[in-house]
């Protein structure tokens, strides 16, 4: 689909469309408040709000060029490193995100990013803990040792590598790869994970470890992931946000529960998107 192009037989989304406002009570980990972001004086996207609920597999789909991966980097605060004008807040435990007090290393290590392709560090598996490890303060070989373990048994990969932690770390499968990354971050002890089609370069059997594994970390982290994949999200997401590209820019359309985005969307764009109808 080309960056812009409408679904066929459907009319743009009305310009007077918007978006429900929060579906439930449930506690929301982050609450994105009115937020749009320009890049160079270009929109990216137009102001929305969307609650992003604890202890829930949140997830953002829509075409390429609408602003999910913009999305994630404004709230890590990635989206500093470009010429971007961000306005909106972004409420993460009681706090604006985008404030200039907001302390950058902290937020990181609370708020972990998981990115498309896996990128561990080239050098040991060992040293791919250690290293971020002491940047955040840990600096007793014991404990960081002990973090390591428990990363790597939190998502099934310490008996595929603990005789090798000094092996280098960018000779895993690509599968294992993803999966050291996550443990990686999950060492940091976040609250929240925001990944970024963690999948979309694994196989599918790497891929069915990974959702498995996401599935499982929602006990303890909240996560909010983008992806391409619609029978991935039908199969592990709680909650959708669906962003469509209206006008040049992106635009949320909707948020709802997985089943309903699916089965029962309220705009028919989202229908078209969701059945495959939009290419």
């Amino acid at each position: 689909m080309k960056v812009g192009q409408k679904p066929k037989h459907l009319k743009a989304v009305p310009d007077n469309y918007r978006v429900a406002p929060a579906i439930h009570q449930l506690p929301a980990h982050i609450f994105i408040d009115n937020l749009s972001l320009k890049i160079n004086d270009q929109t990216i996207f137009e102001p929305f709000s969307l609650p992003l609920y604890k202890n829930h597999i949140n997830a953002l789909i829509g075409p390429s060029g609408c602003g999910k991966s913009s999305l994630l980097n404004c709230i890590t605060r990635l989206s500093d490193y470009m010429n971007t004008d961000v306005k909106g807040e972004i409420i993460f435990n009681g706090e604006n995100v985008l404030s200039s007090k907001t302390d950058l290393i902290r937020l990181r290590k609370k708020v972990g990013m998981i990115f498309q392709k896996p990128v561990p560090f080239p050098m040991s598996i060992r040293k791919n803990f250690s290293l971020p490890l002491r940047e955040h303060g840990i600096t007793y070989n014991e404990d960081i040792d002990q973090k390591i373990e428990v990363a790597l048994k939190s998502v099934g990969l310490w008996s595929e590598v603990s005789d090798r932690l000094d092996s280098r770390a960018d000779k895993l499968s690509g599968g294992q790869q993803q999966r050291l990354c996550i443990a990686r971050v999950l060492a940091l002890e976040p609250e929240v994970i925001l990944m970024d089609e963690p999948c979309s370069s694994l196989d599918p059997l790497a891929t069915s470890i990974i959702e498995e594994l996401i599935i499982k970390l929602k006990e303890k982290y909240t996560i909010f992931m983008v992806t391409h994949n619609l029978a991935q999200a039908r199969r592990i997401a709680d909650f959708i946000a669906f962003m469509w590209y209206h006008g040049g820019h992106g635009k949320l359309i909707e948020h709802n529960h997985a089943e309903v985005i699916f089965d029962n969307p309220s705009n028919p764009v989202t229908s078209a998107y969701v059945q495959g109808l939009t290419e």
